[in-house]
């Protein structure tokens, strides 16, 4: 996929609606479809029993009613927890939801998906190969853009790409650790999705350069967003999907 045929749209919602609903419950992703986003960006992890399910922690203390390590859980247990209450008593009961329910949900209304491959510590490979390996079975149609795969460990995306190596792929970066360049370019990534406070114009100019698109997490901010659109980066991952029209 050369830099002139990036399919995806700039503006992406955090974990479905970012704050304003249980994040990663399709809940949220059908809040965030009603304030008009067209792509959303999820955090995909394995049950026990390498069911792909979307849950951003490794434990699932802080966004459901259970404790403990949550891949150390098979589906049928998780599958059972609430994901909603922690958030508010409009969401009480909220299940957690499976990457093929996400991913069916996204075909049904023809949306963008940007799935993060967030691995139980240990699991890293596996997670990337089973995670990918599940969304190119489940993405059923062509005329969309493929599942944008993106880590932040690069063993998943080896597994992603040893896995289905046509689906596009993007290094996560919190910071510009030494090598991350040329990391990102021997896993034949696509995108480099940074920290927004990381990029300015010679980083965004180095990674254009290369034929890859510059992304951006977590943009809140309109001065930020500015900032982001006037260096000539190519996504943004927003929470505010209360306060960015993603047609601007």
């Amino acid at each position: 996929m050369p830099l002139t045929d990036w399919p995806y749209p700039r503006w992406v919602a955090h974990r479905g609606a970012g704050k304003l609903a249980p994040e990663n419950t399709l809940a949220a992703f059908r809040l965030g479809a009603e304030h008009g986003f067209r792509m959303f960006e999820c955090d995909a992890k394995l049950s026990a029993d390498d069911v792909p399910f979307l849950l951003h922690d490794a434990t699932l203390d802080r966004t459901s009613n259970a404790r403990g390590v949550a891949g150390d859980q098979p589906w049928s247990v998780l599958s059972q927890l609430d994901a909603g209450s922690w958030h508010s008593r409009r969401y009480a009961g909220e299940p957690l939801a499976t990457l093929e329910a996400l991913i069916r949900f996204c075909l049904a209304n023809r949306h963008a998906l940007n799935i993060e491959i967030k691995p139980t510590p240990g699991g890293e490979y596996r997670t990337g190969e089973v995670v990918a390996r599940q969304a190119a079975l489940w993405w059923s149609d062509p005329a969309l853009p493929p599942p944008l795969l993106t880590s932040f460990q690069p063993d998943s995306l080896r597994g992603a790409m040893a896995a289905q190596p046509e689906l596009p792929r993007g290094l996560l970066l919190d910071t510009l650790w030494d090598g991350w360049f040329d990391t990102a370019l021997q896993l034949g990534c696509k995108a480099i999705v940074c920290n927004y406070a990381l990029w300015d114009a010679a980083t965004v100019a180095r990674v254009h350069a290369a034929g890859l698109r510059a992304l951006s997490y977590t943009v809140n901010d309109e001065w930020a967003a500015e900032r982001l659109i006037a260096l000539g980066t190519d996504g943004i991952i927003t929470d505010r999907v209360d306060r960015f029209s993603p047609t601007r």
